[in-house]
């Protein structure tokens, strides 16, 4: 072929090469080695549970192995600040409890993370309410009867959280200033070994996350008081709402999303959450979840999402700050 032709068509390969190399990105074939999702607390809390049945998932329909490691410690703050400082090429990911892109920055003055500047959440993956259970030695059986039993008692029982600053102890304090009642608060790392000491008897309630809280109250090792949603749970139908056991204002949600730092390429970004959106879509996933209590969403674009947490944002900011709550 002529020059002139040979010159245009190899300008054309390489514009070609150079159009398919943006569109694809450097991750082109990702992910060619081991995904790293990081669970910002203990092994066996509900946090664990979810990031695991993530786990699970990604490395069927990825085809790569996914390695969940566990961070715990200062309200998930730690694995946060570990995954907002790793390498933005999608390999490292994060589970994230809503308190620590909703609560965190309100609680702390300092934080070592920024939820809307280090990270993209790629989906939100459950949302559900607490439950406020008792240990049996509680001579309560209902919410009215708890709140009786501490007036005569005060300052005699504690309650368990999963640390400082979270859902779990903010639903506990949020209680105590609406019934008007003392108890004493006892952190812990992480929900599991909240709950051993709850079932141990060592503390006398938790506002434990549904799914957790689920398999205890069904064996009849703790008791269920209320849950935290308007409406009654059909897996606990007989257990009110503590809205309508006589405290409207009282609504509590936990949930809990995937992100990733927010450098990440926008393909690799898009493999992830592509996945993640056929996990939600996924009955069999779904129904691993909700088979223990978890109510697994939907897929939801980046404003769906960035609404969700916005509202909850909003409504917490407004309690914790009626409370005159800070955790500096």
């Amino acid at each position: 072929m002529g020059r002139p032709l040979e010159s245009a068509f190899i300008s054309g390969l390489v514009g070609a090469t150079v159009f398919f190399a943006a569109v694809r990105g450097d991750g082109a074939e990702f992910p060619t080695r081991a995904i790293r999702l990081v669970v910002p607390y203990a092994a066996g809390g509900p946090t664990d549970i979810v990031g695991r049945a993530v786990a699970d998932f990604l490395a069927r329909d990825l085809k790569q192995t996914t390695l969940v490691e566990n961070r715990g410690g200062a309200q998930g703050a730690i694995g946060a600040e570990a995954v907002a400082r790793a390498d933005a090429d999608g390999y490292t990911l994060l589970v994230v409890s809503g308190s620590m892109f909703v609560l965190n920055p309100i609680l702390y003055k300092k934080l070592a993370y920024d939820p809307d500047r280090d990270f993209r959440t790629l989906d939100v993956v459950t949302e559900d309410p607490l439950v406020m259970e008792v240990h049996p030695s509680v001579p309560a059986k209902s919410v009215a009867e708890f709140v009786a039993y501490a007036k005569r008692n005060p300052g005699k029982l504690s309650f368990s959280s999963a640390g400082t600053g979270g859902v779990i102890h903010l639903a506990g304090e949020m209680f105590k200033q609406m019934a008007g009642i003392e108890m004493t608060h006892v952190p812990y790392k992480g929900a599991r070994p909240a709950m051993v000491d709850l079932l141990a008897g060592n503390v006398q309630l938790m506002f434990d996350s549904f799914g957790t809280a689920l398999p205890s109250v069904k064996a009849g090792s703790l008791r269920a008081l209320g849950v935290t949603s308007a409406k009654r749970r059909p897996e606990l139908p007989d257990v009110p709402t503590i809205a309508e056991s006589g405290y409207p204002d009282y609504l509590v949600s936990v949930w809990f999303s995937i992100a990733v730092p927010a450098k990440v390429p926008d393909n690799a970004a898009a493999i992830l959450k592509a996945s993640l959106d056929r996990a939600l879509d996924d009955e069999t996933f779904r129904a691993s979840l909700q088979k223990i209590g978890y109510s697994v969403k939907r897929p939801q674009s980046a404003a769906e999402i960035a609404r969700f947490i916005e509202a909850d944002r909003a409504r917490w900011s407004t309690v914790v700050k009626a409370r005159n709550i800070s955790l500096d």
